[in-house]
């Protein structure tokens, strides 16, 4: 196991060098232009922008180098967790992501637990009950959630439920009230937890509707093997043979999902945290993108892509403690 994730860890080094040059190289060619937006904003117009000023900015952001020897610099400080700064307001890259990464971490993990604890038992539940009424019901009504989008629902809940034009039940801005740092820690922690419903259950329905219904498939081709025959010919209760041998083979499929559901859900938020304004990663990254932040974006976009090597090594981890039969050399 220590060999094995050994190799996965020193194998994420050129898979990560690998990710960053595309993104790297798509950022840059991408339309638009810092050294333009950043002009235009201080001028006030393009009437009085001369060639000169153009090549003085682009001297000043790095930009008047060949696109191979800016990844290069680029790599060299990456090395160092250094990201450069960013071109909107000169603070360094990585202290703005790491004032923002926490807020993004909370929702997003508090969402994948929520989508796994719903979607096991929602699914076993289904492929245990197959073809009943109660199943079809949760299948429509799954597929329906499966296809809304975020951004849509996200309106919905703000204009119904937070005080639109119906009910004012939940705040729709920021993660914390105005007075929230003058409160005892128990109230702080209600009114954080209060103003994170409408945005957690945004990123929560889409997973918790596509992981119940891997759960669901993995459990009905388990309950077909012949060892789950043979245990139900022994006498076992139904119990007994569905959470005891049944559910550990069927999670296979959902551990696959985790390494794809984190960097899907940090994608995701980018949409939600903008709606709701949280100040999360995923805010930071949709302005990056706005004002054409060259460092800025490749330092998220880095971060991201470490999480995704990361959930994909936990999963494999993870099948050889469901499923001793698999062996990790």
């Amino acid at each position: 196991m220590k060999a094995y994730i050994t190799r996965r860890l020193l194998l994420m080094i050129p898979t990560l060098f690998g990710i960053t040059l595309i993104t790297f190289m798509v950022v840059q060619l991408a339309p638009g232009s810092p050294v333009m937006l950043k002009l235009y904003g201080a001028q006030g117009g393009g009437s009085s922008i001369t060639e000169e000023m153009i090549e003085e900015t682009k001297k000043l952001y790095g930009l008047d180098k060949p696109l191979p020897i800016r990844y290069a610099l680029w790599v060299g400080k990456m090395v160092t967790l250094d990201f450069g700064e960013s071109y909107k307001d000169h603070r360094p890259v990585t202290e703005k992501i790491f004032e923002t990464l926490p807020v993004t971490l909370q929702l997003n993990l508090i969402s994948l637990f929520l989508i796994y604890l719903l979607s096991i038992p929602l699914g076993v539940f289904s492929a245990t009950h197959q073809h009943s009424i109660a199943d079809r019901i949760s299948t429509l009504g799954l597929f329906i959630l499966y296809s809304l989008p975020n951004f849509w629902v996200a309106m919905l809940l703000m204009y119904f439920l937070g005080g639109g034009a119906y009910l004012d039940w939940f705040p729709v801005a920021g993660i914390n009230s105005l007075q929230a740092s003058s409160m005892p820690w128990h109230q702080w922690l209600l009114d954080r937890t209060w103003h994170l419903v409408l945005p957690i259950f945004c990123l929560t329905y889409g997973g918790l509707a596509m992981l119940s219904r891997f759960a669901r498939a993995g459990m009905i081709e388990t309950v077909r093997q012949d060892y789950i025959r043979t245990a139900r010919a022994y006498g076992f209760s139904e119990r007994t043979v569905i959470y005891k041998y049944a559910m550990r083979n069927s999670l296979i499929p959902i551990i696959t999902m985790l390494g794809y559901l984190l960097p899907m859900m940090i994608s995701g938020s980018v949409i939600v945290e903008s709606i709701f304004s949280v100040p999360g990663m995923g805010k930071l990254s949709f302005e990056a993108i706005l004002s054409r932040d060259y460092p800025l974006i490749m330092g998220i976009l880095s971060f991201s892509a470490v999480l995704t090597l990361i959930g994909l090594l936990i999963s494999d981890i993870l099948y050889a403690i469901v499923d001793p039969r698999i062996k990790l050399n």
